[in-house]
């Protein structure tokens, strides 16, 4: 485990290495994270999903990218559902571009709020939002907001994956798929109890290069090369051709995953912090690939 100095001299390391901007901030990010939770129960569809989606929309236009959105309605087991993925866009000079990535849905049950599931990807994309509004960019950065990762009922190819489906469709249909360098997808990365799965279905590439990042930073140990094979949203994007990775705390999840349990006690500042400054490396280091 990182010590206090430690983890303080990382984060310098890489605050030195950014060429201009908002230092990614741990805090604001958790701070996010409690207002999209306080919206209540998420789960697409809903009353209190339209509201946080106001919200999200609201905070990203004053982030200085390019707003749009992905809306479809799609059937599922409780029939068809509304969905809307969010998409904001910072233009780069190259032609090509790199996508960060997260759900901001929660599970359809009673009570449940989804601090860690759904919460801390959407306070970490918000938070990502902040910390690249006004850095120069070579490739386009586009943040995505997936709906429905969550499975209306149970977990299938067919009830599931709503958003990140529809929209690996969409992309591979106007080309920009074939522009992406990466996908970088964040899940459930606020826990704690900070330790990511070496996910076996990513591209190794790419899985590679930000544990790699992670490694010249000082978070090895949170950074393991050690678990198995997760089905989330950078499958229908690896599917399609596009090389992607999956960054997921989710081994530590069994005493709170998908229960009421999942609130913001469980999250940590310092994970948030850990996350956004491993990825704005990889980022760097993605942009110096062809």
């Amino acid at each position: 485990m990182l010590t206090p100095r430690l983890l303080a001299v990382s984060l310098l390391t890489a605050t030195l290495s950014l060429a201009a901007g908002k230092n990614f901030s741990g805090a604001d990010a958790l701070a996010a994270t409690g207002k999209a939770v306080a919206f209540g129960p998420r789960h697409s569809g809903s009353p209190a999903m339209a509201r946080q989606r106001a919200w999200i929309k609201q905070t990203l236009a004053t982030r200085g990218c390019t707003l749009s959105v992905d809306a479809f309605t799609a059937p599922t087991p409780d029939g068809p559902v509304a969905y809307e993925n969010i998409i904001c866009r910072f233009p780069g000079k190259s032609g090509k571009a790199i996508a960060v990535t997260g759900h901001y849905d929660t599970k359809k049950m009673p009570g449940f709020v989804g601090a860690n599931d759904g919460g801390s990807s959407t306070g970490f994309l918000l938070e990502f939002a902040a910390t690249l509004q006004g850095r120069p960019r070579v490739d386009d950065v586009i943040i995505v907001f997936f709906d429905g990762e969550e499975a209306v009922r149970d977990w299938t190819d067919s009830d599931s994956l709503y958003g990140s489906r529809h929209l690996a469709a969409k992309w591979q249909s106007d080309g920009t798929n074939a522009k992406l360098k990466a996908l970088l997808n964040v899940d459930m990365i606020g826990d704690k109890n900070f330790r990511l799965v070496w996910e076996e279905n990513s591209a190794s590439s790419v899985r590679n290069l930000v544990w790699g990042a992670a490694d010249s930073l000082g978070f090895s140990s949170g950074f393991p090369r050690q678990g198995g094979p997760v089905a989330d949203d950078h499958m229908p994007f690896l599917l399609a051709g596009v090389r992607a990775v999956d960054l997921i705390n989710f081994s530590s999840q069994s005493t709170f995953w998908h229960t009421a349990k999942d609130t913001m006690d469980k999250l940590s500042a310092r994970s948030f912090e850990i996350v956004g400054t491993v990825l704005l490396r990889s980022l760097e280091l993605l942009e110096q690939q062809k």
